[in-house]
């Protein structure tokens, strides 16, 4: 018997293959989704060097304004080298003011203070700006650029090529997740005093409140820097230290497609790191994480870090003839308060000297001056044979003093 309505089961048979097709896409499984051509990322404890998690760490990746941590490393340079200083005044050229944002809206013939770049540089990270510092310091933001690469080499960061002091698009300016993890170790390694601008939420110019975009600082535990970052070509990038019970650990993670996706990432990446950094330090195994899931891989391993790794090489540049920090640091003497990286010898020597000059009798910590090999060009400033106790107490006073210090182990990651 033909139907009455044969139209309508024409239609009603589309709409069942319809749902049968829809159906069948959604029990295809996870594995087969795309995978994200732009995710990186890396997990170090830097103490030890180990590297906790590695994913596509060699990978070439677009840094976008993580870029601005190595404009920022350059200033800093300047700052202690008596270049500039923080009340110095870099003019804004018609080739600054003309980036796109984020920007300032700095207009030309106008000036920035020195201070106040660095703090634009980090929580809002404005490109005019940073055009602003790069022909400050250089005369051209092409002439910065190189500048730029030639310090990154000289860092051992040896995938990276910097075209433009911002992180605006270029196909040029390349990085990778293992790179930009050298280059914030090194941040926090050679400008203890300047480090903590990372952890800076906000700030006011020309009597205007900004805030910046990196969440992680007020919604992880622990975290006290560094710096995010955005373009299309490179996704939602962030370079991360955070610090749980006396253990610092340093992380990049780079392509994220949303920076709330990114920042979970993040979080979790960190709290496996932390959880197992204790274990990884030991050298009994290591796991390497996924970002579509939970699936983890547990590596039993005599060492787990490969021994060409960088990052641990260049902690152990660091570390002092006699030994290793773990043994080290439970002997008598085996700490030093640190007060500064410089380019100039004398210069490092005169800091040590001034803040030894601060400490009480019983405090007599050995003055050292020790270059960072590999650079040959940086000399961190160090009171050295120290207990630990006197450490954390001479950094104290020195803080009081208004000088800003570190403590680190006779041999770990400086």
């Amino acid at each position: 018997m033909t139907s009455p309505f044969p139209h309508r089961s024409r239609a009603v048979s589309a709409l069942l293959i319809l749902i049968a097709f829809v159906l069948a896409l959604c029990m295809l499984p996870a594995a087969q989704a795309a995978p994200n051509p732009r995710y990186a990322s890396i997990v170090i404890d830097t103490e030890s060097g180990a590297v906790l998690h590695a994913a596509n760490a060699d990978a070439t990746r677009y840094p976008a304004s993580l870029t601005k941590m190595m404009t920022l490393y350059l200033l800093f340079e300047a700052l202690e080298d008596d270049t500039l200083s923080m009340d110095s005044r870099l003019p804004v050229s018609q080739h600054a003011a003309a980036k796109p944002p984020s920007k300032m809206g700095v207009r030309p013939g106008e000036t920035v203070k020195v201070e106040d770049a660095i703090n634009i540089l980090v929580v809002k990270s404005a490109n005019d700006v940073a055009a602003v510092v790069a022909e400050g310091l250089a005369g051209s933001e092409s002439t910065f650029a190189g500048q730029m690469t030639d310090k990154a080499r000289a860092l051992g960061m040896t995938h990276t090529t910097f075209r433009n002091a911002s992180g605006l698009p270029d196909d040029r300016q390349v990085t990778t997740a293992r790179d930009m993890a050298i280059l914030a170790l090194r941040l926090m390694q050679d400008f203890p005093s300047y480090y903590p601008v990372f952890a800076k939420t906000e700030f006011t110019w020309q009597g205007r409140r900004y805030t910046g975009h990196n969440r992680l600082l007020d919604n992880y535990a622990g975290t006290d820097g560094l710096k995010t970052g955005y373009i299309r070509a490179s996704g939602f990038n962030v370079a991360t230290s955070a610090v749980h019970d006396g253990r610092r650990l340093l992380s990049v993670v780079m392509g994220g497609f949303t920076a709330q996706s990114r920042d979970a990432h993040m979080s979790e990446l960190l709290d496996r790191g932390f959880a197992r950094a204790e274990s990884v330090a030991d050298g009994d195994w290591i796991a390497k994480a996924d970002i579509y899931g939970d699936r983890l891989q547990a590596t039993p391993t005599s060492d787990p870090t490969p021994a060409d790794d960088p990052i641990r090489d260049l902690i152990a540049q660091a570390k002092y003839e006699h030994g290793d920090a773990r043994e080290s640091a439970n002997n008598v003497g085996a700490w030093a308060v640190q007060v500064g990286a410089f380019s100039d010898r004398t210069r490092a020597r005169r800091q040590a000297d001034q803040a030894a000059d601060f400490l009480p009798a019983d405090l007599d910590g050995r003055v050292a001056v020790s270059s960072v090999q590999g650079d040959g060009g940086i000399f961190r400033a160090q009171l050295v044979d120290l207990e630990e106790t006197q450490a954390r107490r001479g950094c104290q006073q020195l803080a009081r003093e208004g000088v800003d210090c570190v403590v680190v182990a006779m041999g770990a990651g400086q």
